[in-house]
């Protein structure tokens, strides 16, 4: 009986777990089922989410292709616990990349059920050669937030294309040479004599020696002077009286003094037999009559009487009445007598400059000279260091430039140095010779251990440029910047760094540096694109006018003018342009044909490269 009771009550509760089972699996179908629904609704809803896209086509910019995505879900398409999240994809030929994604939660959107979710976010991915032409594509993702499960929608097409303008960025490559030192153009070189005059006379008087210099050996060295016929422009004399006497005594005698000199400078020249030489010199006569400046500062400088004594003809000088009262109250003091004795000669004077002109080398025999230096024929020190530096500049030829620097290296002037490798980089840049630039770094580095200078960071920069190293050549250009460079330092500097804006996509900044940079086809051609890129289409054309006959950059210049026409909306422009473009370079032909930038202008396109 027990057992029986047993087995009843063992049946018993196994049909009361199995029923549990089952109904746990079917409260679990019952949800699957659910979610199921609950997303698929999701994903029927998501056909009516508006996504839009900036810029659309998409745009290189950099190295980066940036846009914004601003997606707005329709009302009742996040339902409690759930989460919508929009996949970005950009495919090209058989790949892609996963760009980015945007996550609306349900739990952020309390309000979703009656109106609509929205959400901005800003992606970008990094550039690749290949990438043009390719699509971008959204898909979303429903999700359970609790249990996981989720499900995708089919992929959607939401930007086709990409525009790469920016591509066409020139890298702008600027190098500097160290200042010779040598000046070829005609300079004028002072020569001073003072000759110094009795009180209230203007005749020369050979034993006065105001200065401490008898005016004997004063006219002595001027006699010898002239007998060397020196290429003299001008002798200028400035004759001067002390503050004694009346008007009319102290304006002949600064006039007659100046004169005294001149005649006998002139007498000097007749001696010499100086012939029509002496007319090509001009005479400057400058007499000072009833002028405080140089009494003044002869008593500033006086130490003879105190500073309250000086003061006391300060006050008068600075007070008023006419120059003669003023010399009258000055007679008054008690150390009128001192000052007289001390400071007054040396007021009564004819001050002479002559400017002659300074005896150079003409350049031919500079250059015939140079010659015979690098070849060995003739001695280093016929030539200043300065002038054989200064007679690269007489040669058109980098070649010769070259060996003129590079024997000018064996004096170990870091001038030399870094000019050979100026040098060395401007055949690179004809001739894309890359150990032309390890050779010139090198020479660069030769120079920067002996001077810290902006003009051999400036080539830095320049061989960094060329080796394609962006971060390198910023280094060097900051660098540059912060040494004092000269203007015409400067003005290359700013050229490569507006070139690093833009190809950085930093438009504004570049815009900036350009304003400022020195002048080249490479700066002239990125200054355009760079209005271009900024919606500056008026600019950008005038500007690329000015590399159209560029025979390096003239077909891509034609291109560009051919956009900035169709951002204006200008179909015979863009077609004139883009034919222009593709008469020079028939590459151009594809690349037009495929450029969203003539999307809307197809018909002019076509018939420009046909």
């Amino acid at each position: 009986m027990l057992k029986f009771t047993n087995f009843v009550s063992q049946k018993f509760k196994k049909m009361i777990h199995m029923k549990k089972l089952n109904f746990a699996i079917a409260m679990l179908a019952v949800a699957i089922i659910f979610s199921g629904c609950k997303l698929g609704k999701m994903i029927k809803l998501a056909n009516d989410q508006d996504l839009t896209i900036d810029p659309n086509p998409l745009e290189l910019k950099g190295d980066e292709v940036p846009f914004a995505m601003s997606a707005v879900l329709p009302p009742k398409m996040l339902p409690s616990g759930t989460m919508y999240t929009i996949n970005t994809i950009y495919q090209y030929g058989d790949q892609e990349v996963a760009v980015g994604s945007v996550d609306f939660k349900a739990e952020d959107f309390p309000n979703s059920s009656s109106s609509t979710s929205r959400k901005s976010e800003n992606f970008s991915f990094p550039y690749q050669d290949g990438m043009n032409p390719g699509t971008l594509y959204v898909e979303g993702v429903a999700t359970i937030t609790a249990s996981g499960k989720s499900k995708t929608s089919p992929r959607m097409e939401v930007a086709k294309g990409l525009i790469t303008t920016s591509s066409f960025a020139q890298p702008v490559v600027l190098t500097a040479l160290a200042d010779h030192g040598y000046n070829d153009k005609e300079e004028l070189e002072p020569t001073n004599i003072n000759f110094y005059f009795e009180q209230g006379r203007s005749r020369i008087n050979p034993r006065l020696s105001t200065d401490g210099t008898s005016n004997s050996d004063k006219t002595k060295n001027m006699s010898a002077f002239i007998a060397e016929k020196n290429v003299t422009r001008t002798v200028t004399i400035t004759g001067t009286h002390s503050p004694e006497g009346s008007e009319t005594i102290n304006s002949d005698l600064s006039s007659d003094r100046a004169k005294a000199i001149e005649d006998f400078y002139r007498k000097q020249m007749s001696r010499y037999d100086y012939k029509d030489i002496a007319d090509e010199i001009d005479f400057i006569l400058k007499p000072v009559v009833q002028d405080w400046s140089e009494f003044k500062a002869a008593l500033s400088a006086y130490d003879g009487i105190s500073s309250s004594e000086k003061s006391e003809w300060t006050n008068i000088i600075n007070g008023s009445g006419t120059f003669v009262d003023k010399e009258k109250q000055l007679q008054k003091l008690s150390t009128y007598k001192k000052v007289f004795n001390d400071i007054y000669p040396g007021l009564r004077s004819a001050k002479t400059e002559i400017l002659t002109v300074v005896v150079k080398k003409p350049n031919a025999k500079i250059a015939v000279l140079s010659k015979g230096i690098v070849s060995g024929s003739v001695s280093m020190d016929s030539l200043t260091m300065n002038e054989f530096l200064f007679s690269a500049t007489l040669t058109p030829s980098l070649d010769e430039k070259e060996a003129i620097y590079k024997t000018a290296t064996k004096s170990g002037d870091w001038r030399a140095h870094n000019n050979l490798g100026a040098t060395l980089l401007e055949k690179a840049k004809m001739s894309g010779d890359a150990q032309l630039i390890e050779d010139a770094i090198t020479q660069l580095e030769i120079a920067a251990n002996k001077q810290k200078s902006a003009v051999v960071q400036t080539n830095m920069a320049a061989a960094a440029m060329l080796q394609g190293d962006k971060e390198g050549a910023s280094e060097a250009i900051d660098g540059a910047m912060s040494s004092s460079p000269s203007n015409m330092v400067s003005a290359k500097l700013k050229g490569m760094k507006g070139s690093l804006q833009l190809m950085s996509g930093d438009y504004d900044e570049a815009k900036a540096s350009f304003a400022s940079a020195e002048a080249s086809e490479e700066v002239t051609f990125d200054k355009g694109l760079t209005s271009l890129l900024t919606g500056d289409y008026g600019d950008a054309q005038t500007t690329l006018n000015g590399v159209t006959d560029s025979e390096k950059l003239s077909a891509d210049a034609y291109y560009l003018k051919a956009i900035a026409s169709a951002k204006q909306n200008n179909a015979q422009a863009v077609g004139s342009n883009l034919k222009q473009a593709v008469s020079k370079d028939a590459s151009l032909k594809e690349k037009a044909l495929n450029d969203l930038s003539f999307a809307s202008f197809a018909d002019a396109v076509a018939e420009a490269v046909r």
